[in-house]
C-alpha cells in the first residue's frame, strides 16, 4: 500500500460511516492565535468552540499541516529522528455532537486491524488516569487486552487553551519490537523509539472555566488525529517515515540533485532528509500563500529556506537547488494536490529569488563574522551576542557559524548566544499571549443564532426591506434578514438606518456578530427599538455604489498585475471603502513608471469594453473547473460565489460588485510601495474619486503655474527657468561665502596665541565652519585651531585642526568640549569635528579647548 492508497482507504472508510468527506484547508489558518494550521481539528475550531454551527454532524479529511513555529515547533527535530517532519499529513474523523467514544474507539480499531490489517497484538492504547469509560470500551468492546491498556496523567489529557473545550484522549501506538528498546509500553519513557504513537483519539467533552472549574458540554465532540507518514510506516514495514514511498522518491531525487552517492555517512542522511523533509514544506507554504518575509509566517519560511541552503552547502552545493526540490515535490506530490502542479512555476521562483537573496547575505554576514573573528583575542571565543546577531539578522545557523569558527580554532559563546534566543523567545511568548487573551462575549448573539439561524442576505438584489428585530443591546441590532453588507473580504460593512414603529437608529457599520449573523453597529438612538418590532433597513445607496466600484476595480487591477508582472502575483490583502482601495501582493521589487501604466492601461481597457460582469453561487469544484483563483484570507464552505469580471478576471469573492464593468469608471493607481519583505501595495480610486484626484491635481498644477507667472501649458518652462536662476544665485552666495571665511580666517589668525586659535564664531553653518578652520591651520602663524559655532537650526558644532608635528591632537582638543555641549563625534588626528544639542554649554566648551591646549 503506497501514501495515495492509505489516503484513499482511510477517507472511503469513514465515508462509508456516513461522514461528509472535506478537503483539505489552507496551511494559512483564520485562528490569529496560530501561525499555521498544525493539526486536523482547526478548521474545525469554530463548530467545537460553538462560534459557528457544523454544517455537518461528522466529518473527515486528510489535512496539510505544518509544525515549524508557534508552540508546535518540530523544526529542530527534522532529520534527526524516525519520525519528526515540519510539514505532513494529518488523517482524521471527526463529531460535533454527533457520535462519541463507544462509536469513536472501535472505529479506530478496526481501520486499523481490519482495513489496514495490523497485528492486533503490536498495538497498545493508552488512556487518562481518570477515563474509566474509554478503558472500559478498549477492554470489553474492542477486546484489547488489559496489559496492553496502560494510563498516563498529562499525556492523555487535551486542551485547546487554558480555558475553553478539554478532555481525556486515548492514543493507540506501534511496538516496532525488542530491537528498538525496552519493554513497557508507552508508559516507559525509555521506550520512546519502540512504542510509536500513530493515532490520538481526543473525547471533548468539558469546558473549563476561567476558575478552573470543569462543566460538562452539552455536546460532546470527537477530534481524531493520525499522522499519516507514521502509519505508512507502519504499513509498509520501515523503520522510519523516511523508507515510505514518498520519502524514497524524493530522497532519491535529493541524491540527484546533490550528487550524493554514497549515504554510508549519517551526518549526510541527516541533511539528505532535512532537504526532503524542507522540500515539501517549504513548496507547500507558498503554494498556500506564504511569502518569505521577516514577520511571523513568513519568517518560519524563511527560515526553513535558508536550513534547507545550509545543508545543500553542508553536501558540497553551491548552486541553487530550491527549482530542483520544488519540481521533485510536485513530481512526487502533485497526483494528490493539483495546485502543487498548477502553482510550481510561481513556487520555484519565490524560492528561488529567497535562496539567491540567502546566498548574498550569507556573503555579508561572513564579512561580519570575519570582522568579528580578527578583533578577537588569543583563545577568546566568539561573542554568544555576535552568534546571535548573525543567526537572527543574517539567517547564520549557529551551526555554520560553529563552522566558521572551528576552522579558525575559536570557539563559540554558546550560552550566550542561549541567553540572547531565550530573550527574543521570551518576547514572542508575550506577544503571543496578549493576542490570544482578547476575548469577546458573544453569548447573546449565538443564542440568537441557535434559534433563528444566520441572517438572510437580501442585500444583492434589494437596497432595503421590511425586518424582524431579534436582538438589541448596546450598540448594535441583529434583524433577521437584512441589505446591509457585514464587513468580509477586505470589504467595509455598509451603513445606512433601520426604522422601526417606535424609533430609529443611524447604522454607521454592519459586522458579523457570529458568522453567518450580520450586527448592525450603531451610536445613537432615537426613541424605542425592540425586539419583535417590525423594521425597514435600508442601506446607503451611494456609498455601496462606490464600494462597488471599487471591489470589482480590485478585481481587475489583480488580473492586470498578473498579466504585467508575472503569476507569482498573489493577494496579501486588501481593503476596499467608497474613496479608494487598497490592494496588498507578493513582489519583489518597486514598480516601475512604465508598468504601472501598463497596468492602468489594461485595467481601463476592460472597463471601457462595457463587458457585464456575472456573480453566481456555485459549488467548490465547479468554481475550481472554471479556474476561479481564491483571494488570499478568505474563508470558503462548499457553495462558494463567483465573480467573472469581463473576459479575463474570474476569483472567488463574496463580495458586492457593479453590473458592468463600465460602472467602474476610470481606474487610477494613486501609490506604491513596500509595506515588507516580498509584500507590495498599491492604493487605487475609482469612478468620481477618479475625476476628483483630475480636478485637485489640475488646481494644484494651475496654482504653481500661477506662482511661476506662466500658463499652465509652459510651467515646465517657467520652472526650469527658475531653477536655472537658482543656481545663479547660489553661485553669488558661494561666492560671497568665500569671501567671508576668507576674511574671517584672516582676523583670527591676527588673534593666535602661541600659534593656537580658540575662538567662538557663531552664523556659520557647518561646512563654513570646517571651511575656515581648514584655511587658518594654513596660516604660518598658526598650529592648531578650535572653533565653536551655535547653529541655526539648533545645536551646536565644534571643530578642531592641527599641523601635522604640531604636538596636538585634534580630537584630544575637543574631546572634553563635545561632552559639554551634550554631544560627542570628532575622533581624527589632525582634524576633529563634533556636535552637540546644548548651544548654551559652548563658551564652556571652548574654555575645556584651551585647557587642554595650555592657554587657559
Amino acid at each position: 500500500m503506497d501514501a495515495q492508497e492509505l489516503r484513499q482507504k482511510f477517507i472511503g472508510f469513514f465515508e462509508a460511516r456516513d461522514h461528509t468527506v472535506v478537503p483539505s484547508a489552507s496551511l494559512i489558518p483564520h485562528d490569529p492565535t496560530l501561525l499555521f494550521t498544525n493539526a486536523g481539528m482547526v478548521p474545525f475550531k469554530p463548530y467545537f468552540v460553538g462560534e459557528e454551527p457544523a454544517p455537518y454532524p461528522r466529518a473527515t479529511t486528510v489535512q496539510k499541516v505544518v509544525r515549524a513555529g508557534g508552540k508546535h515547533n518540530d523544526l529542530d527535530e527534522v532529520g534527526r529522528t524516525s519520525r519528526h517532519l515540519t510539514f505532513f499529513e494529518m488523517l482524521g474523523n471527526f463529531s460535533f455532537g454527533d457520535y462519541f467514544k463507544r462509536e469513536a474507539i472501535p472505529m479506530a480499531w478496526e481501520f486499523f486491524t481490519e482495513v489496514l490489517e495490523l497485528d492486533p497484538a503490536r498495538l497498545w492504547v493508552t488512556v487518562h488516569l481518570s477515563d474509566d469509560e474509554a478503558s472500559e470500551i478498549w477492554r470489553d468492546v474492542v477486546g484489547v487486552p488489559e496489559a496492553r491498556i496502560q494510563r498516563l496523567d498529562e499525556d492523555n489529557w487535551w486542551r485547546m487553551a487554558d480555558t475553553g473545550p478539554n478532555g481525556p484522549c486515548s492514543e493507540i501506538f506501534w511496538d516496532k519490537g525488542p530491537a528498538y528498546g525496552p519493554e513497557g509500553g508507552p508508559a516507559n519513557p525509555d521506550a520512546d523509539e519502540r512504542y510509536v504513537e500513530i493515532w490520538n483519539l481526543v473525547f471533548m467533552q468539558f469546558d473549563q472555566q476561567p476558575d478552573g472549574t470543569q462543566v460538562p458540554l452539552p455536546k460532546p465532540s470527537i477530534d481524531t488525529g493520525a499522522g499519516l507518514e507514521r502509519v505508512l510506516a507502519v504499513v509498509q514495514g520501515v523503520d522510519a517515515v523516511w523508507g515510505t514511498d514518498e520519502f524514497v522518491k524524493l530522497l532519491d531525487r535529493v541524491g540527484e540533485i546533490t550528487g550524493i552517492t554514497d549515504r554510508s555517512d549519517p551526518k549526510t542522511v541527516v541533511s539528505m532528509q532535512i532537504l526532503a523533509d524542507h522540500a515539501r514544506s517549504t513548496t507547500f507554504l507558498v503554494s498556500d500563500g506564504v511569502i518569505p518575509s521577516n514577520e511571523e509566517r513568513g519568517y518560519v519560511l524563511r527560515r526553513i529556506v535558508r536550513r534547507a541552503v545550509r545543508h545543500a552547502h553542508i553536501l558540497g552545493v553551491t548552486r541553487p537547488v530550491m527549482a530542483s526540490l520544488v519540481a521533485a515535490v510536485v513530481e512526487v506530490m502533485g497526483g494528490a494536490y493539483a495546485e502543487l502542479v498548477a502553482n510550481e512555476s510561481s513556487i520555484a521562483d519565490t524560492l528561488t529569488r529567497e535562496e539567491e537573496a540567502f546566498r548574498r547575505t550569507l556573503e555579508s554576514g561572513s564579512v561580519i563574522l570575519e570582522d568579528a573573528l580578527d578583533a578577537l583575542g588569543p583563545d577568546e571565543p566568539l561573542a554568544g551576542e555576535v552568534a546571535f546577531r548573525l543567526h537572527d539578522t543574517y539567517g547564520f545557523p549557529l551551526e555554520l557559524t560553529q563552522e566558521i569558527t572551528a576552522e579558525r580554532g575559536v570557539a563559540v559563546d554558546v550560552a550566550g548566544f542561549d541567553a540572547a534566543m531565550a530573550e527574543q523567545r521570551n518576547r514572542a511568548k508575550a506577544d503571543h499571549a496578549a493576542r490570544t487573551a482578547t476575548h469577546v462575549d458573544l453569548s447573546a448573539f449565538l443564542a440568537v443564532a441557535d434559534r433563528h439561524g444566520p441572517t438572510t442576505f437580501v442585500g444583492r438584489d434589494q437596497a432595503e426591506c421590511r425586518a424582524e428585530v431579534l436582538l438589541v443591546t448596546d450598540d448594535s441590532i441583529v434583524l433577521d434578514r437584512s441589505p446591509f453588507y457585514a464587513e468580509s473580504g477586505g470589504q467595509v460593512g455598509d451603513r445606512g438606518t433601520i426604522t422601526g414603529p417606535n424609533g430609529s437608529v443611524v447604522v454607521t457599520d454592519t459586522v458579523f456578530g457570529v458568522p453567518g449573523q450580520h450586527r448592525h453597529l450603531f451610536e445613537r438612538l432615537e426613541g424605542r427599538v425592540e425586539v419583535g418590532d417590525t423594521v425597514d433597513a435600508a442601506i446607503d445607496v451611494i456609498r455601496r455604489a462606490a464600494i462597488a466600484r471599487n471591489h470589482t476595480g480590485t478585481h481587475l487591477l489583480h488580473w492586470a498585475m498578473r498579466t504585467v508582472l508575472g503569476d507569482h502575483v498573489r493577494q496579501q490583502g486588501s481593503f476596499v471603502g467608497p474613496d479608494r482601495l487598497r490592494f496588498d501582493f507578493s513582489h519583489y521589487q518597486a514598480l516601475t513608471d512604465d508598468e504601472i501604466a501598463r497596468i492602468e492601461d489594461l485595467a481601463n481597457a476592460e472597463v471601457f469594453s462595457g463587458a457585464a460582469v456575472e456573480h453566481f453561487e456555485t459549488s467548490m469544484d465547479e468554481a475550481r473547473s472554471l479556474g476561479a483563483m481564491a483571494f488570499f484570507g478568505d474563508k470558503y464552505g462548499d457553495r462558494v460565489r463567483v465573480l467573472r469580471a469581463g473576459d479575463h478576471s474570474i476569483e472567488l469573492c463574496g463580495g458586492t460588485h457593479v453590473h458592468a464593468l463600465s460602472e467602474i469608471g476610470p481606474l487610477k493607481i494613486v501609490s506604491e510601495g513596500s509595506i515588507g519583505s516580498n509584500i507590495r501595495r498599491i492604493e487605487a480610486v475609482s469612478g468620481g474619486a477618479s475625476i476628483e484626484l483630475l480636478r485637485v491635481e489640475q488646481a494644484v498644477v494651475g496654482e504653481a503655474a500661477g506662482l511661476l507667472g506662466v500658463p499652465t501649458g509652459s510651467m515646465l518652462d517657467g520652472l526650469r527657468r527658475r531653477l536655472r536662476e537658482m543656481d545663479e544665485l547660489q553661485s553669488e552666495v558661494k561666492a560671497l561665502r568665500a569671501a567671508v571665511v576668507l576674511g574671517r580666517s584672516g582676523e583670527l589668525a591676527d588673534q593666535a596665541v602661541d600659534g593656537v586659535v580658540i575662538a567662538r564664531v557663531d552664523g556659520m553653518s557647518r561646512d563654513d565652519l570646517r571651511e575656515v578652520a581648514m584655511r587658518l591651520r594654513g596660516h604660518d602663524r598658526v598650529r592648531a585651531v578650535v572653533l565653536g559655532a551655535a547653529l541655526d537650526g539648533g545645536g551646536a558644532a565644534l571643530v578642531a585642526a592641527v599641523v601635522d608635528g604640531s604636538g596636538f591632537n585634534a580630537a584630544a582638543l575637543i574631546a572634553e568640549g563635545a561632552k559639554a555641549i551634550k554631544g560627542g563625534g570628532g575622533r581624527g588626528d589632525d582634524f576633529a569635528m563634533a556636535g552637540g544639542k546644548d548651544a548654551a554649554a559652548l563658551d564652556d566648551a571652548l574654555d575645556l579647548a584651551r585647557a587642554a591646549a595650555g592657554i587657559a
